[in-house]
């Protein structure tokens, strides 16, 4: 079973002062749009393929799923969404949240899953 990468959008998107708060839907939309080539390549700690899923919250919640990257709007907090994702998974299946939040790292840590910072999402030559 691949492992599963839950993405904490508010917080990734969040992470970066890109002017993300005037467009916040847009801003989710292309976080998800770089997401397929995580999925197939994977990560520093966890090579692909991985099962991405997407939380998107508040303003951003309705931005369609894409192929490789499962968008599950959060009908409330996105870390109360995020934390049920990982309580739902199968019992020893790889989990990783993509956050910074110390809380929300706390809380998802607590049901056996990993955790790496957002720039964990860049590409290999940027992160730093």
């Amino acid at each position: 079973m691949e492992p599963l990468l839950i993405v904490d959008a508010a917080n990734v998107i969040g992470s970066v002062p890109d002017g993300w708060w005037r467009d916040r839907r847009g801003a989710v939309e292309r976080l998800r749009d770089r997401l397929p080539q995580v999925a197939a390549a994977g990560l520093p700690t966890h090579p692909g393929p991985l099962d991405v899923v997407l939380v998107a919250e508040g303003a951003a919640r309705g931005v369609e799923s894409i192929p490789a990257v499962r968008v599950s709007s959060a009908p409330g907090s996105g870390d109360d969404r995020i934390v049920e994702l990982v309580a739902e998974a199968d019992a020893g299946r790889d989990i990783v949240v993509v956050t910074a939040d110390r809380e929300l790292r706390r809380r998802v840590e607590a049901l056996g899953a990993g955790c790496v910072g957002p720039r964990a999402l860049q590409p290999p030559d940027e992160r730093t």
